[in-house]
């Protein structure tokens, strides 16, 4: 049966599952779940639900794999609200959700813009007594920045700091790529000094994302800090890192070169005015 649903002949397989059902053949946990299997793997979700309540109904505790499969398939078949409800429906039927079936679910949401969802789904999972990882938080603040919610991205990434977990680079980014967009520099730039802090070096697109943001509202001097402070964590500095030190330093010498002109203005005309 294994094979023959690994092979997409799921005619075959149901026939091999209901003879062994008529023949009084022993059905397991493994029976049901290869054939599951198999129908999410033609993404016939609708008949492995079919198949999971016919499983249920015969006394069978589905086991996480069980679980895992099917929950895979309805978050690809964007059947959110059954996948959200499958999810609260195992700890009922014997099966207590893991990390790994939260975390599946958190992603069907984020994938679908549904970022306020997903952070439900991560409050239920701590109420279940399952502690988030690195995974579920990365997965929630990107959804929750790809929606434009930096500020509450942010308050998640500070609570998983509060609990030991140490953000990833990509994380980062996304704070502060999205921090630029809005035109908050300045939550931009403590989003870098947090990333510096922690030990991780901004990805060249970070850097080049934020240089002329800064540049914009007249902050020259904390471009000159952050810079001095990537290189210091930077080990190969890339030369696109360069090109924008250098049009950080050009961006200086064309400003200054504003405001001596404008200061001879200034005094050519209060001497003419006297």
């Amino acid at each position: 049966m294994r094979a023959f649903c690994f092979h997409g002949r799921l005619s075959i397989a149901y026939s091999l599952f209901n003879q062994m059902f008529k023949r009084d053949v022993a059905l397991d946990v493994e029976s049901y779940r290869i054939l599951m299997q198999g129908l999410c793997r033609k993404s016939q979700v609708n008949k492995a639900v079919d198949l999971l309540e016919d499983m249920l109904n015969k006394g069978f505790v589905p086991d996480t794999l069980s679980y895992t499969t099917l929950l895979n398939c309805l978050c690809r078949k964007k059947k959110l609200k059954e996948a959200y409800k499958l999810l609260c429906k195992m700890k009922v039927k014997g099966c207590n959700p893991d990390i790994v079936h939260y975390n599946t679910v958190i992603l069907g949401f984020c994938r679908e813009g549904r970022a306020f969802d997903a952070c439900k789904v991560l409050e239920d999972m701590q109420s279940n007594g399952c502690l988030p990882n690195l995974v579920s938080y990365r997965t929630l603040v990107a959804g929750l920045c790809n929606q434009g919610m930096y500020d509450e991205a942010k308050n998640y990434m500070k609570e998983m700091i509060l609990k030991g977990l140490s953000p990833h680079f990509s994380i980062f980014h996304a704070l502060i790529i999205g921090f630029c967009n809005v035109g908050k520099v300045n939550e931009a730039c403590g989003m870098l000094e947090e990333m510096l802090s922690h030990g991780e070096a901004p990805h060249v697109d970070t850097w080049l994302q934020i240089v002329p943001r800064i540049c914009e509202v007249d902050e020259t001097v904390t471009m000159g800090n952050l810079f001095e402070e990537v290189l210091k964590v930077e080990i190969m500095p890339d030369t696109r890192i360069v090109e924008a030190a250098a049009g950080l330093a050009e961006y200086l010498i064309r400003r200054i070169h504003v405001e001596c002109l404008s200061l001879h203005s200034a005094k050519y005309l209060k001497t003419r005015g006297k």
